[in-house]
């Protein structure tokens, strides 16, 4: 009989709830669960993140990572953090947006015009009011996480222009935002876990995806999409969020140690990212992959009108204008 999400959740409660923060002779455990798996560049972030707390604190916080979705999915972990049966997990802004909505801003496309204005936004005093403005869902965010720029890749054809995606389903993240670009663009979006996505590609359920270079090699999604078009539509952050029934059981120092280590654990993994990137385009070559770098000028403007139709929603406008002022300040 298959479970039922919400009895899933229950069960993964149950087995996670003893031990999302616990204590024993003043060391305070707790675990980070992800879906990613050990060799992507997150990964090794959050173990950065987990040997940076255990040095500060001098071995009072001891931090352990569980990636591959062992303790749930996005979404899954998400829900624990709320109710405190789990510490720490990392997910993808897009999937954050459905618990705090203002997130759906790194979604939009080609909201970073560069690489600079991005990471001058995480770091700015408005980027990190962003991560704090999730604590009013029991989630406190620590630090963003760069995952690149996002493209598409595809099976049959590569996407030279938006004209290109039509008729083809493409799949998305759990996002109603990122669900919107690709059909503004003229593709059939289908949103489907990350987890699930090797065997969609293989048995033809959707016709292609949209990732950014090292997710694209580390799932091997290669093996099944040869076409790799680099439009970069979306520059869309992880984010690494401790449950707020966890923090707040902390000490103000406890509290000192796990933010340093995870802001410490930001400037690792953007090196980290960066060359894994430079790794990935290599390698899917090597594979056969066929990249190329269409125009990006038809797509923006093919999704002109979606960015428009926040000026309905004032305090994710506002952000856009934000990020926006940050680029003119360079």
């Amino acid at each position: 009989m298959k479970l039922t999400s919400r009895l899933k959740l229950l069960l993964l409660a149950i087995l996670i709830l003893f031990s999302a923060c616990s204590k024993e002779s003043g060391i305070k455990r707790i675990k980070i669960g992800h879906g990613l798996d050990q060799t992507h560049p997150v990964h090794k972030a959050m173990l950065y993140l987990a040997e940076r707390a255990a040095e500060k604190s001098n071995g009072k916080i001891q931090i352990t990572v569980y990636p591959s979705q062992q303790l749930g999915t996005e979404r899954e972990c998400l829900e624990l953090l709320q109710i405190g049966s789990l510490g720490m997990t990392k997910v993808s802004s897009s999937v954050l947006e459905g618990f705090v909505p203002d997130f759906k801003v790194f979604s939009l496309p080609f909201i970073f015009s560069t690489e600079k204005q991005k990471f001058d936004f995480f770091e700015s005093s408005d980027g990190k009011d962003l991560l704090k403005s999730t604590q009013k869902f029991w989630l406190r965010g620590l630090c963003y996480y760069d995952a690149g720029n996002r493209s598409f890749y595809t099976k049959s054809k590569p996407i030279l222009t938006p004209d290109d995606l039509k008729g083809l389903k493409i799949r998305t993240q759990e996002s109603p935002t990122s669900v919107k670009l690709v059909r503004a663009l003229g593709g059939s979006a289908t949103p489907i876990a990350w987890g699930e996505l090797y065997t969609a590609l293989q048995q033809g359920v959707v016709d292609g995806a949209e990732n950014n270079p090292p997710s694209f090699y580390l799932s091997r999604h290669y093996e099944v999409c040869k076409f790799y078009s680099l439009n970069e539509h979306t520059s869309v952050p992880d984010v690494l969020l401790i449950s707020t029934v966890i923090w707040d059981d902390l000490s103000p120092q406890e509290q000192q140690w796990i933010q340093e280590a995870a802001d410490e654990s930001y400037q690792y993994q953007k090196k980290l990212w960066k060359e894994a990137t430079e790794e990935a385009l290599r390698e899917v070559q090597k594979a056969g992959v066929k990249i190329f770098y269409p125009d990006k000028a038809p797509f923006e403007e093919k999704v002109k009108p979606l960015l428009d139709e926040f000026k309905n929603e004032p305090s994710v406008y506002n952000l856009i204008k934000k990020i926006k002022m940050v680029d003119n300040n360079e």
